[in-house]
């Protein structure tokens, strides 16, 4: 593997023929005319091409807490944009129309100066956000338009699943600036079964991005019977701690049923458990898809107890915090992370 300008090369030559992709931890063999696992990398005269090259799924101005992350300019707004494929294979996917599809006929596509350009002229926009499907998957695209956007003062957000390999991880870290890292379960035969992948690399990635200082959220998704049980939550919650620290942001998602798995949804009483639980380990522990006013989206200053950010569905209001992100009340450094 070797830089260039633009973003590093992964993938080799195999045997005959085949190539190998080096861009996540399932090092596809991919034959002639073939694409590996995500279905949008393609050998194609004996290159892996990324045929979703700029190739635009969802395109929308989204407050910065839908990624979600809440600890990264609260109550900006960031645009987004997604492409087509994923390199799991979830039954139980929220986006399974563009991540387990790579049909892109009739889509809208931008190069990455037009995508920046369109960025740049959005009043009030603090950047472009890498999410709707796995950007992971559309990695030479992502750097591009990265620099590009670092380069006019844009911030950069990648929301993913974090399956990917260390090298290109590292080239990914110079040019984002925050990521919200999807760690479906704490079980390794949980990412086995249900989502054809494994646990250990996305842990890696938690870590690799946590020690990189790069901003830092993670999300699970909780789906009852499958990842819900309270010495699950406690072995996430402590392993984040001591990982990536206890000031990282953990997002408690309620499961609704989708795709493939007609689980019922989850309870509310279950992720309010599961929160508890996780609050002893970690500061910023929230919910979501929970509906109502329940308080569970709320920035609670973890040394006085006062509530410094409030949020209504996508409504923030910044109510406690200096404009250093420290609480007005008892001075504690409540959002690490940048801060309007």
């Amino acid at each position: 593997m070797f830089k260039t300008a633009t973003a590093m090369i992964v993938w080799e030559k195999h045997k005959e023929d085949t190539i190998r992709c080096l861009l996540c931890p399932h090092r596809c063999i991919i034959r002639p005319g073939e694409a590996g696992i995500c279905g949008v990398r393609r050998n194609s005269g004996g290159e892996l091409q990324l045929v979703t090259e700029g190739i635009i799924s969802g395109y929308a101005t989204d407050p910065i807490e839908k990624k979600p992350l809440y600890h990264f300019f609260p109550g900006s707004s960031i645009l987004s944009v997604g492409s087509y494929g994923c390199n799991l294979r979830c039954d139980f996917c929220q986006n399974y129309h563009i991540s387990q599809n790579v049909t892109t006929g009739g889509s809208r596509k931008l190069d990455p100066a037009e995508l920046v350009r369109q960025a740049d002229a959005v009043t009030g926009n603090i950047g472009i956000a890498y999410t709707y499907n796995e950007p992971v998957i559309w990695y030479e695209y992502v750097v591009k338009c990265a620099r590009i956007a670092a380069g006019r003062g844009l911030r950069n957000v990648m929301v993913t699943n974090g399956f990917v390999n260390r090298e290109p991880l590292n080239e990914l870290t110079e040019v984002i600036d925050a990521f919200n890292i999807d760690l479906k379960a704490f079980d390794n035969d949980f990412y086995r079964r249900y989502t054809g992948s494994s646990l250990q690399p996305v842990l890696e990635a938690i870590r690799s991005v946590a020690a990189s200082g790069r901003h830092l959220e993670v999300t699970t998704l909780i789906l009852p019977g499958l990842n819900d049980s309270a010495d699950e939550m406690k072995r996430e919650a402590e392993w984040i701690a001591e990982n990536a620290g206890r000031k990282v942001p953990l997002h408690l998602s309620r499961y609704f049923p989708v795709y493939r798995r007609s689980t019922p949804a989850t309870p509310p009483d279950t992720i309010l458990k599961l929160r508890e639980i996780a609050a002893e380990y970690l500061d910023y522990v929230y919910t979501g898809n929970m509906g109502g006013d329940n308080g569970g989206s709320d920035t609670v200053c973890p040394s006085c107890h006062s509530t410094v950010i409030t949020r209504s569905g996508y409504a923030t209001r910044i109510t406690g915090l200096t404009d250093g992100g420290k609480c007005l009340r008892c001075g504690w450094q409540v959002i690490a992370g940048e801060f309007i």
